[in-house]
């Protein structure tokens, strides 16, 4: 089917929102790429930003400290990017996503531990027709989501 990108710039501790849902839920997403990349990269300045991507609304996004945990159902992806001020230490970037299916919509945050500057990031998701079984699989696994986030 169709790929659908998205893309965006988040301030440190700021939340952006993916409307995706639909009213029968028969499309579903999964992500097929993410990139993030600071707003200033080539200018000196220590940055260590992390951007997650969730299944359900954070009720807050720290500042100062990043928990990445897999364990969590409703985390879908994450990005991180360090930059430095030493020459002999420029930057690196790591991003790791799940290809899992969800039908409703996604909550991408940032979180800078080192300074306080903004991300910029970019997302393709592939969008799928989902039948009847596999429209309720998603949709029950987002009801959970949600009881339990």
């Amino acid at each position: 089917m169709a790929i659908k990108s998205f893309r965006g710039q988040l301030a440190d501790g700021g939340q952006d929102k993916i409307t995706l849902h639909t009213k029968d839920g028969s499309t579903g997403y999964r992500i097929i790429n993410m990139s993030i990349i600071p707003n200033d990269p080539t200018k000196n300045g220590n940055s260590e930003s992390v951007v997650q991507i969730w299944k359900v609304e954070q009720s807050t996004v720290s500042t100062t400290a990043v928990d990445i945990n897999f364990n969590d159902q409703t985390l879908l992806g994450v990005g991180m990017w360090v930059g430095s001020d030493s020459p002999s230490y420029q930057f690196s970037n790591q991003i790791i996503f799940d290809r899992d299916i969800f039908n409703q919509d996604i909550y991408i945050t940032h979180t800078n531990t080192d300074g306080s500057k903004p991300v910029n990031y970019y997302i393709e998701l592939e969008q799928i027709k989902l039948d009847l079984n596999e429209n309720t699989v998603a949709t029950l696994k987002d009801i959970r989501n949600i009881k339990s986030g």
